[in-house]
């Protein structure tokens, strides 16, 4: 998420309790998780493995938990609870805004769409020219709709991320990552009814053009989806998950979160996505595999009971 106006880290400093290390005359720009900060960007690291990857980042205002060294041009802010902070942060500049009518003043409706009884547009919202939302959808607020999209009923765009912290000192509590980020829909897409795609955590869940998504779907945080693809019905992708264009995921295919599936993957139904897969083959099974030998696999695994018969006879397996 962009804010406004540049925000000076003597005044986040002020806000979240923090003590500042580094240049402390910056100004940040803008808050972000790890892997989508740009240069002007908040992001918080508090675990010590990844205290690297945090502070070698593009990040510019970093919240830690510990005293480190700060590398130059960087802002350290240093608090117990670096969680927290970030979470105050999003809550003061992307404050949750209460709807009174089913669709906002605040939306911009693009020339010859048609919303259907019962949809709901929230705050900030724009949806392009000529889409056709069908009755029961919710589009939550700061959603982006290209042109010619077509949404059917039941669909939740812009649901917040499924992004917890579990308090190691507490049992069985969990604390919410708040979420700034937004649902990006580009021109042509057709979503089937009862789908849900969530908003990014703090940047943006993209829905490429071009594609098609079956009914039942779900879209996790801060996804990314290519364009020109086409997900049949109970496909479920993890949070930041990039799909690459011109991507088949058949009938309820899951796919892990933070992996890549290349450019004209194809993923038979009932498959298992659980690390990155290369684009322009054929994939089956759980962990998925090459379709070919997979299938052999399986036709080799059914043949167990014969050859055990051959080789010992009457014996049970």
């Amino acid at each position: 998420m962009k804010f406004e106006k540049p925000v000076p880290v003597q005044w986040l400093a002020e806000f979240t309790g923090a003590r500042l290390l580094g240049n402390t005359m910056q100004e940040a720009t803008g808050i972000n998780e790890i892997h989508k900060v740009t240069t002007g960007d908040i992001s918080f690291v508090d675990f010590e493995k990844y205290y690297n990857a945090c502070l070698n980042s593009a990040a510019t205002i970093i919240i830690i938990n510990k005293e480190v060294d700060c590398p130059e041009g960087k802002t350290l802010l240093v608090t117990p609870d670096p969680f927290s902070a970030y979470v105050k942060i999003v809550k003061r500049f992307r404050p949750f805004e209460p709807a009174n009518k089913m669709v906002s003043d605040s939306a911009f409706i693009g020339e010859g769409t048609l919303l259907q009884p019962g949809v709901f547009v929230g705050n900030h919202v724009r949806i392009g020219n000529n889409c056709l939302i069908h009755p029961n959808v919710t589009i939550y607020d700061h959603t982006e709709i290209g042109d010619n999209v077509i949404i059917h009923a039941g669909c939740v765009i812009g649901a917040d991320a499924f992004y917890f912290k579990r308090r190691r000192d507490q049992e069985m509590q969990y604390d919410k990552l708040e979420s700034c980020g937004r649902v990006i829909i580009q021109n042509d897409v057709e979503i089937g009814a009862g789908s849900t795609i969530d908003k990014g955590v703090s940047g943006d869940t993209i829905i490429g053009a071009g594609t098609k998504l079956d009914n039942h779907i779900h879209i996790g945080h801060g996804a990314v989806i290519g364009k020109n693809c086409l997900f049949a019905a109970q496909v479920g992708i993890g949070g930041k998950a990039i799909i690459e264009d011109e991507v088949i995921l058949w009938g309820q295919v899951g796919v892990s979160k933070d992996l890549t599936i290349g450019k004209g993957a194809v993923v038979m139904a009932q498959s298992g996505v659980p690390a990155s897969i290369e684009g322009g083959r054929s994939y089956f099974g759980s962990p998925v595999g090459e379709a070919k030998p997979k299938m052999r696999e399986l036709a080799w695994i059914k043949r167990i009971p014969e050859l055990w018969e051959k080789v010992y006879g009457n014996k049970n397996l």
